[in-house]
């Protein structure tokens, strides 16, 4: 049996911020879990930094036959 301290902060869900489920950490249910991939497939998460145009993007040598 687990018992919670009184000061202790319950883990929430990264999407809607309710209670985390341990089958789907760190989301409280497929839903959710689903909801985060949806975001990562629709490039909905990206990394800071300059953006990369077909200028400044190099062409892999590939060696001249």
């Amino acid at each position: 049996m687990s018992e919670q301290q009184p000061n202790s902060k319950a883990v929430r869900c990264a999407i809607c911020g309710k209670p985390q489920d341990a089958k789907f950490k760190p989301f409280c249910s497929k839903r959710c879990a689903d909801r985060d991939l949806g975001k990562w497939l629709d490039e909905g998460y990206a990394i800071p930094g300059e953006s990369l145009s077909s200028t400044n993007v190099e062409e892999p040598d590939l060696g001249s036959e």
